[in-house]
């Protein structure tokens, strides 16, 4: 419908009655309003339509009075202007939104919760095709609170029935930023589907508190070991140097401290220290001591019991890191997740189809917008084109011998013949980028007086090489994992992954999923699925994959071209994975802290007791020159520093028997006299 916007009145109108209700054609009618949004408003029937508008420009300043006297008197007072703003209406049934899965269904419902679309169903109220009361208000408040805030979606389980529970899925209308025309339409799609329950699993609760407790026992027994080894004997080791050390001082009722032998407990190092420490108190008072024994020195110590600590804290941790809770992929992914995955991936692939078939439409209306144009006005459409196709990395002419005759963008990667007809096609099948391009046949403009025929001097067709970064975008979206593009040779011409042109699928597997989607002779070609390995050894995990023809019919069916989907199973929030990331992060712990604890041990406790234990052995076996200087603050360093007073007390005793042995006159012998 063509309107004036002074009067609202129609001035032209064709197929069926457009609703204006509500509709303010002077205030839509204003340049100064900018791109003018669509809105939904309710016919007299009662169904609601979808109104898109757009202002118009026509000249005035040469056309005849209109003999229609209604038309007239609106005509009257242009006749002096050069061109006349007219707002163009068109009135277009509300589409259902798009259903992919069997079992499912879908509606489309305005800011009031009214339905406005149902598919496959229609003229189902709201809450009987879902089967919840509590959805229509749910859908008013995403449809009104999206406006303000961007996507607003949600999910809720319905009642069961039949051994199946309905589960329902809400969406507002609204791009990412909120910025698009649908933002303002207040509308939100819903889908259905009825599920079996799932089936409730094994109760973990009884592994958990075993696991536990038996983590906790581990801890009491190690810290007990530790303790009755290391930490007692090493206590009773500083305070009997501590008591050696104050023997050998000047008070004369400390030095009875020497007569006290040192009891030699524990075991490996913190008893050859103590057996040294008996050996320097001996030595003080003039008795032989014993040797530390070689046989001693080869017995495990405390860093070998440290060691059976570390592996009895791993006994428990591995399994639990490795081999408990696990369980097959087969049992662990549901076939309602199977089927999901595939929808999702059909969806991907009409996403595709759906933005191929838009770019090849509106490319051959562009194409009949370049008949009969000169060469400025040609150049102007396609800088316009590619203006409002971002997708468009270069668009250009080609005559009927091949010749580029025109070009707007960037470089062509690889120039086709020029083809019959309007499609889409892939241009090369090698190289670094793969060329895919939309084509449409440039209309002849007529016959000229006086010259050759439109077909042999017009250009042949226009063409549009689509960018691969658009068909990443496309093939990109949440929840679907890697996806990839595939060829009808299954060679991927885009991902929302990084890949090389014309490569392979990463898996064979995947590969061999595609071929089931290959279209038996006669036949369409259908969707696939499973669950499989991601890669080509089993150790690189389980992924539920899926694989969707592009198109079944239009332009884009010729191609071939598979869209494939791979998502970790792992990634799925299924129970029973969730359980067994719960159990790995227990044993992860459980190392990590475990390893963390005996390495603090080994560096603050177990070295400095190895080195503290052979200073003491090489000072009573008589190494009076190493000066003992104490490294660390604790019982190793305390006694270190009754080490170095031991030390410094048999270097005064030494001195003191060799000066007395030097005052002893020799005694003298005389040759053939008895002695």
């Amino acid at each position: 419908m063509l309107l004036d916007p002074r009067t609202g009145k129609p001035l032209a109108a064709s197929g069926e009655k457009v609703p204006l209700t509500g509709v303010d054609a002077k205030d839509l009618a204003r340049p100064d309003t900018g791109n003018i949004a669509p809105r939904v408003v309710t016919s007299g029937t009662g169904a609601p339509r979808l109104l898109l508008f757009a202002r118009v420009s026509v000249p005035v300043a040469d056309r005849k009075q209109d003999e229609n006297q209604d038309q007239a008197g609106d005509l009257r007072g242009d006749q002096d202007a050069e061109e006349r703003g007219l707002l163009f209406v068109v009135s277009e049934k509300v589409a259902a939104p798009a259903v992919y899965g069997a079992g499912r269904t879908g509606q489309l419902v305005d800011r009031n919760g009214k339905v406005c679309a149902s598919a496959p169903t229609t003229g189902a109220a709201l809450t009987a095709a879902t089967g919840h009361r509590a959805l229509p208000a749910a859908a008013a408040n995403a449809a009104n609170t999206s406006v303000h805030t961007g996507d607003v979606s949600g999910s809720v389980l319905g009642d069961g029935r039949n051994g199946l529970r309905r589960v329902t899925g809400w969406a507002s209308v609204v791009s990412e930023d909120g910025k698009d025309d649908a933002s303002g339409l207040g509308l939100t799609v819903l889908t259905a589907r009825e599920v079996p329950p799932a089936k409730a699993g094994a109760d973990h609760m009884w592994f958990a508190l075993v696991a536990a407790g038996a983590l906790v026992v581990i801890a009491v027994l190690v810290t007990l070991v530790l303790w009755g080894t290391m930490q007692r004997p090493l206590l009773r080791l500083h305070l009997s140097a501590a008591r050696l050390a104050r023997g050998v001082g000047e008070v004369p009722e400390e030095r009875a401290e020497l007569a006290r032998p040192v009891p030699v407990l524990g075991f490996g190092e913190p008893g050859r220290a103590g057996r040294a420490l008996e050996s320097i108190r001996r030595q003080l008072l003039g008795e032989t001591g014993p040797e530390p024994e070689q046989e001693v020195r080869r017995r495990p110590g405390v860093r070998a019991l440290v060691l059976v600590c570390a592996l009895v804290i791993a006994a428990w941790g591995v399994p639990l890191l490795f081999l408990l809770n696990r369980v097959p992929a087969a049992k662990a992914v549901p076939a309602a997740a199977v089927a999901d995955q595939q929808a999702r991936t059909e969806a991907a692939a009409d996403r595709v189809q759906r933005s191929l078939g838009g770019s090849r439409t509106d490319l051959a209306a562009a194409a009949s917008a370049l008949s009969g144009a000169s060469r400025e006005r040609a150049a102007e459409v396609l800088r316009r084109e590619r203006a409002d196709h971002p997708t468009f990395r270069s668009l250009y002419v080609l005559d009927r011998t091949g010749a580029l005759v025109l070009q707007v963008g960037k470089q062509p990667v690889r120039t086709l013949v020029p083809p019959t007809g309007e499609g889409i096609t892939q241009v090369n099948t090698s190289g670094k980028i793969p060329a895919i391009a939309a084509y449409a046949r440039i209309p002849a403009p007529g016959k000229a007086k006086g010259a050759k025929k439109a077909e042999d001097t017009a250009p042949a067709v226009v063409v549009a090489e689509i960018g691969v970064d658009a068909l990443d975008d496309l093939v990109s979206r949440p929840g679907l994992g890697s996806v990839w593009l595939t060829d009808e040779r299954h060679r991927v011409l885009a991902a929302s992954v990084g890949f090389e042109a014309f490569q392979s699928l990463p898996s064979r597997r995947l590969t061999r999923l595609v071929a089931k989607t290959d279209a038996a002779p006669g036949g369409a070609g259908k969707s696939a699925s499973g669950v499989l390995h991601a890669g080509t050894s089993p150790g690189e995990g389980l992924s539920v994959a899926a694989a969707a023809p592009l198109a079944q019919k239009g332009p884009a069916a010729g191609l071939g071209w598979r869209v494939v989907s791979a998502e970790p199973a792992a990634a799925l929030k299924l129970a029973a994975y969730q359980v067994q990331a719960r159990t790995m992060l227990a044993g992860l712990l459980a190392l990590t802290a475990g390893s963390a604890c005996l390495g603090w041990l080994h560096i603050v406790v177990v070295r400095p007791l190895r080195t503290l234990t052979g200073c003491a052995e090489r000072l009573a076996a008589g190494d009076r020159r190493t000066v003992l200087f104490p490294v660390h603050h604790d019982e190793c360093g305390s006694v270190t520093r009754s080490l170095e007073l031991l030390r410094q007390a048999l270097v005064e005793r030494d001195r003191g028997a060799g000066a007395d042995l030097a005052a002893v006159p020799a005694p003298s012998f005389q040759c053939g006299s008895a002695p």
